[in-house]
């Protein structure tokens, strides 16, 4: 499913085909989120994991109701490569430390779903699918879960989620100036230029998208699909000139 920020959710297909067609067109890393898992209290399918596990064949990074080591160490012994936590990360940041301590720090990801708030600067993390005010603001909660042992954050704005209108760049930008670990950016791209922007303006970062890479034309209609290799190298070229 694709969503705009949180809601009106869209049938993009059965995720293993999706991840079928992703590897043909061989991307680069794909995160899959049950953005359901937590908000529901339940806990991560590990049925479907080692389905998307085996069929995978690019770095995955698997999240959604993930909120005890146990079941960080049953993901990545599934065969996936990272792990994503979200709500359970801002409610008990032990976990993170804990998590990196039993699996590595490469191996956990902290996912951030933020709003701005008003004022220059102020962006505030949410949890629940955007639905529960935590009153944290984003600069402080990924400096400490980056002290905690976190090998990357991803930064999602659900202003932008799925409106295709361009990354968050103030966000972005506040975020890779408060931590030196690997940051990945979603929400809001609506075309390559937009992907460029971003590392033109911030260097070497994670760009992820969701619906740029599953919906094509004014009208939404699902297409995968994935920049090839000529199409990526023209993109970090012109980025960089």
């Amino acid at each position: 499913m694709k969503t705009i920020q949180f809601s009106n959710p869209k049938y993009v297909g059965d995720p293993i085909n999706a991840v079928r067609i992703f590897n043909e067109k061989e991307v680069d890393e794909l995160i899959v989120l049950d953005i359901d898992a937590t908000a529901k209290s339940r806990e991560p399918d590990y049925g479907l994991i080692q389905n998307l596990a085996s069929e995978c064949r690019m770095p995955l990074c698997y999240g959604g109701g993930v909120s005890s080591v146990s079941q960080v160490e049953k993901i990545i012994s599934l065969g996936v490569e990272k792990v994503a936590i979200s709500t359970a990360a801002v409610s008990n940041v032990k976990l993170i430390a804990e998590s990196a301590k039993a699996v590595g720090s490469q191996s956990v990801v902290v996912v951030m779903d933020v709003r701005k708030g008003k004022g220059a600067g102020k962006y505030e993390v949410w949890t629940h699918n955007g639905r529960l005010r935590t009153g944290r603001q984003v600069v402080d909660l990924v400096k400490k879960m980056a002290e905690c042992g976190a090998g990357e954050i991803v930064i999602n704005s659900i202003d932008r989620d799925g409106t295709m209108k361009g990354y968050d760049m103030e966000l972005a930008k506040l975020v890779r100036n408060a931590i030196d670990i690997p940051i990945t950016v979603l929400g809001g791209a609506g075309s390559l230029a937009d992907i460029g922007n971003l590392i033109a303006n911030l260097g070497v970062v994670g760009a992820a998208a969701g619906s740029l890479f599953v919906f094509k034309g004014p009208y939404r209609a699902v297409l995968i699909n994935y920049p090839n290799r000529v199409e990526k190298d023209a993109l970090i070229k012109e980025s960089m000139s």
